[in-house]
């Protein structure tokens, strides 16, 4: 139980605090509504399964010593997270209207918004050397692994039921339409923040 209650807080600490997840969260859930907040969330959620996997195989730890490896990672994330700033810049620079200022979610595919939040959360290094952490310092080896297994059955669910709750929030009509009457400037703060980001992953360790 104390292991657990370790893992829980320093879940809730990282989940909580901004970085990409949250970004594209925001983002996602302002231009698309509650729905494609939550198909969102669902893909970040499912992200940790990814990052679990590598824990439990081995493969966290390869990457963290590995430097080639790790700065290949890093480098594909920061240019998933590039990619999707610069397509925001690009739609606010053309100022398309794909949501209205009045609050009309923009029409997402659940299969485009699931598959951009697990690529978000599953390419992000960060994340990686978070679990890493929580596997090598917090989890003991003698843990079973089907506990081990469950621990991350519970990240991946708090992930998702965070996120999701943000999504309900953010998604609401007066929300989106308090954000969305800057127009094509939310958009394109939405794209600077994710630039930021990117070059943030990519020069740091």
């Amino acid at each position: 139980m104390e292991q657990f209650l370790t893992i829980a807080i320093a879940h809730l600490l990282a989940v909580a605090s901004p970085g990409p997840d949250f970004a594209i969260v925001l983002k996602q859930s302002v231009n698309g509504g509650v729905r494609t907040g939550l198909w969102t969330s669902a893909g970040v959620g499912t992200g940790i399964f990814l990052h679990v996997t590598y824990c439990l195989l081995g493969v966290a730890l390869l990457l963290s010593r590995v430097d080639w490896l790790f700065v290949l990672v890093k480098l594909i994330a920061a240019a998933y997270l590039a990619w999707l700033g610069l397509q925001a810049l690009w739609h606010a620079w053309r100022a398309v209207d794909s949501v209205e200022a009045d609050g009309a979610a923009a029409i997402l595919a659940p299969a485009r918004a699931f598959s951009t939040g697990f690529l978000t959360n599953g390419l992000n290094p960060k994340a990686t050397l978070f679990f890493l952490a929580l596997w090598t310092v917090v989890i003991s080896p003698e843990t079973p692994v089907g506990i081990q297994a469950l621990y991350g059955l519970y990240l991946a669910l708090a992930t998702f039921v965070w996120f999701a709750m943000l999504s309900r929030l953010l998604g609401q009509q007066r929300v989106r339409g308090m954000l969305l009457r800057s127009g094509k400037w939310f958009e394109a703060g939405m794209g600077v923040v994710l630039l930021f980001l990117a070059s943030q992953i990519a020069v740091t360790a």
